[in-house]
Formats: structure tokens, C-alpha cells, sequence
């Protein structure tokens, strides 16, 4: 008789070897490795019988611990990974997104939750809450690859910096609204029942919190790794690279006891971390750490949500659910990201690019399952359908075409650098043989 276990360890061992194979084997292709988990995720729980139903619902604790991990750890390392300095022209691309794309988002969700489901108030806050924050996690094709080493310059071309970003802080500023579906569901729509002490609370000092946890504790943890007394407390002469993750642990701990925003606290913290000695290499030991960590979760969590599919996580779905869920993919964020970006900093076809990629993913499971934990939601089973069916169809659309259109980019980019070049060594000439 076959040891369960052991084929246990032999599948968890696959699934870690072809997390390190797939973003080398793959490159260019248009084909993700969340598309691949995700397929092989429903074929394996239609075809294995045995193995128990991964249905959120049914599995709500595990869930909502899974994804949290999976979207701190993400979190840390997209901060890590931003050479840019934090500043209001630098990153206005991400003010603009974060400022107007994400509220137009949020209303035009809930509208179409309200309209066109019959969604009650609390059950279409909810889903606007959801689906509002883009994804650190499934992203990774979209978004800044590692930081730059040995120079002090900002490599980030205007998409990836602005989408890598933008989900390092959308998705603990949807928290706020999903503390508000979750206070109409249990008060009513009445304001004096919950609106004073969301603003209070909920708002103010959860956002603060994190805010200033993350800032505080990304000095602390920066002054440790590089300019301790002791070399042996300045870890970054050391190159150990695990205590990120102690520092993704413990900032997101500390927030959480102070009731701020730990997921704001994270993103905070690493960005922090980041704009210290920012040439020196263990900023990438620390980021190549997270980011194998990070492909594990990530395989994890999407092989579950291909399994749950499967058995099904989709069961009822309507006519008007799958509308509602194309029009959140497909025109709702395209449309609300072209209109935040107008007059913007980024390039037409760089605008279109970033409004089109708002990749939806583990963060929006997260809240699904934290809102229905901690409230009481007839739509239940109607927002899990939806956000189901848009994160999977975010990894299919996005995922197919990442790697086409973000070549696509480089290439254009590449072209004018070299007009630029050309350009430049002509004035040259010109000047020289003026003189």
C-alpha cells in the first residue's frame, strides 16, 4: 500500500523544482507560471479523488492565513525591490492610481454589485473592497525585477515601477473598506451605527499605524543591517539573507498588535530598508530571498484555487456574475487607470500598458475570506464566484499577454534610446566641427 505521505513529499518536491525551472524555461513565452499551477491545480483535484476539497469556505482559517502570508512576503519584496526614492514627482504615476484609479475602481465595482446582482450595500462594499487592490503576489512578469547593485542610479522603466508600487500600497488601503462592508453587515446602512468609528479607527489609526510602524521599524531594522556597531550585528556583512523574513514577520506582528494596517507596515518597512546604502549588494541577497519564498507560496495558493475551481468553487455561477466579473477585468480598471494617468508623466502606450495590467490575485481572496470570517454576508457565495472567476481570468488574460506586450515596451524603449544616442553624438559632431 502507497504511503500517503510519501507522495506528499515526492509532489511537494515536483512543485518546488518546477518553481525553480518555469521562469527560466519559460522567458519570453506567453505562458505564466501561475497559469501552469493554476491548470495543473484542476487537473489534479478532478483526477485524484482522494484528495480533500480545497473550497475557501470550507477551509476559511487555513485560507485567510494561507493568503496573508503569501501577500506579506510579496509585499517585502516588491518594496526591496524599488530603486526609486520615495517622492511626490517620482512617483506621482502611483499618487494618480492610488488617488483616482482605485476609488473610480471601487465605485464602479460596487455600482455593478449593486445593479446588477442585487447585491444589498454591505455585500457590494465588500466586493468593490476585493477586487479594488491589484496583486503583488501574480504580477511578477508586470512589475520591477531585482534592485539594482554597485550603482545609485533609478533603473525602473514607468509600467513596471508604477505597478509594482501600486500594489505595495493598494493592498492594505483596501482594508479600510473591507472594515466597512463588515460594519454594515452587522449595523446597517445607518451611519451613526459604524461611520464615526470607521473613520476613528478603522481610517485614521489603523492607516497611521501602519504607516509609522513600517517607518520606524525599517530604521531600526537599517541601522542594525548596515551601520551597527558590532560587525557581528551588521548583518549585511554577513549576507543572510532568512532575516527578511524576520523582518517581514515582525513588522507585520508589531502593526497587527497596535491594530494599524500590517500589510501598509510591510510594504513601509522594506521601502525603508531600501532607501538605505542603496547601492550596497545585500539589498539583492535580501530580495532574492523573499522572492524563493514568495514563488513557493505563490505555487502553493494557486494550485489550491485550480483545485477549488474543480470542485466547485464556481458552482451556481450566473450569467450575470460572469459579466460582472469581465467588466471588472476588462473595463472597469482600464478605463479608471486611463483617466487617473491623463496628463501624467508616462507615455501614451506606457499609460495604456499600466491601466490594462491590474492584475487581480491572492490579496482579493484574502479579503474575501477575512470579511466573511468576521461578518455576516448574504452574498457570500456570490462574491467568492466573482472574485474566483476574475482572479482566474486575471491570470489567464494577463498572464498570456505580460510577456508579449512588456517586450513590446522594451523594445520601444530601446529604440528611442538609441534616436537619443544618436541624436546626442550628431550635436556632438556638429559642435566640434563648428568649433
Amino acid at each position: 500500500m502507497t504511503d500517503p505521505g510519501s507522495v506528499v513529499y515526492a509532489a511537494a518536491g515536483l512543485a518546488t523544482l518546477a518553481a525553480a525551472l518555469l521562469p527560466r524555461l519559460l522567458g519570453r513565452i506567453p505562458v505564466s507560471m501561475p497559469m501552469i499551477f493554476l491548470a495543473v491545480g484542476a487537473v489534479a483535484f478532478a483526477l485524484i479523488e482522494p484528495l480533500p476539497d480545497p473550497l475557501p469556505m470550507e477551509h476559511a482559517n487555513i485560507t485567510l492565513r494561507l493568503t496573508e502570508l503569501c501577500v506579506i512576503v510579496s509585499l517585502m519584496g516588491a518594496g526591496l525591490a524599488l530603486d526609486r526614492r520615495v517622492g511626490r514627482h517620482a512617483w506621482s504615476t502611483t499618487w494618480r492610481l492610488l488617488g483616482v484609479t482605485m476609488p473610480i475602481t471601487m465605485v464602479g465595482l460596487g455600482l455593478l454589485g449593486w445593479s446588477v446582482l442585487g447585491f444589498g450595500v454591505a455585500g457590494a462594499v465588500l466586493l468593490a473592497a476585493a477586487l479594488a487592490p491589484t496583486d503583488p503576489v501574480l504580477a511578477s512578469e508586470v512589475q520591477v525585477g531585482e534592485p539594482a547593485q554597485g550603482a545609485e542610479e533609478e533603473t525602473e522603466d514607468e509600467p513596471r515601477f508604477a505597478l509594482t508600487s501600486e500594489a505595495g500600497l493598494n493592498d492594505g488601503l483596501a482594508f479600510p473598506f473591507t472594515y466597512a462592508a463588515i460594519a454594515i453587515s452587522g449595523a446597517g446602512l445607518a451611519p451613526g451605527g459604524w461611520l464615526a468609528h470607521w473613520l476613528a479607527v478603522d481610517v485614521l489609526w489603523r492607516v497611521g499605524g501602519g504607516l509609522l510602524v513600517g517607518l520606524v521599524a525599517g530604521w531600526g531594522l537599517r541601522k542594525l543591517f548596515f551601520r551597527a556597531e558590532s560587525d557581528k550585528l551588521r548583518l549585511a556583512e554577513h549576507a543572510e539573507g532568512f532575516v527578511a523574513l524576520a523582518a517581514t514577520f515582525l513588522t507585520y506582528g508589531v502593526a497587527e498588535l497596535v491594530h494599524g494596517y500590517g500589510f501598509v507596515a510591510v510594504f513601509v518597512c522594506a521601502c525603508t530598508i531600501r532607501a538605505a546604502e542603496r547601492s550596497h549588494g545585500y539589498h539583492r541577497v535580501l530580495h532574492t530571498y523573499v522572492e524563493q519564498l514568495e514563488r513557493l507560496l505563490t505555487v502553493l495558493v494557486i494550485f489550491l484555487l485550480g483545485g477549488a475551481v474543480t470542485r466547485g468553487l464556481l458552482a451556481g455561477l450566473t450569467w450575470e456574475e460572469v459579466l460582472v466579473a469581465l467588466v471588472a477585468l476588462l473595463v472597469v480598471r482600464p478605463v479608471a487607470g486611463l483617466l487617473a494617468l491623463l496628463g501624467g508623466r508616462a507615455a501614451t502606450r506606457e499609460r495604456v500598458v499600466v491601466s490594462f495590467f491590474g492584475v487581480r490575485g491572492v490579496g482579493s481572496v484574502f479579503y474575501v475570506a477575512y470579511a466573511v470570517e468576521h461578518g455576516d454576508f448574504l452574498e457570500a457565495g456570490a462574491v467568492w464566484r466573482i472574485v474566483a472567476l476574475v482572479v482566474v481570468g486575471s491570470i489567464v488574460v494577463h498572464g498570456l499577454s505580460a510577456s508579449p506586450v512588456m517586450a513590446f515596451l522594451d523594445r520601444k524603449k530601446d529604440e528611442l534610446d538609441d534616436r537619443h544616442e544618436e541624436r546626442q553624438e550628431g550635436d556632438g559632431t556638429w559642435t566640434t566641427a563648428r568649433g
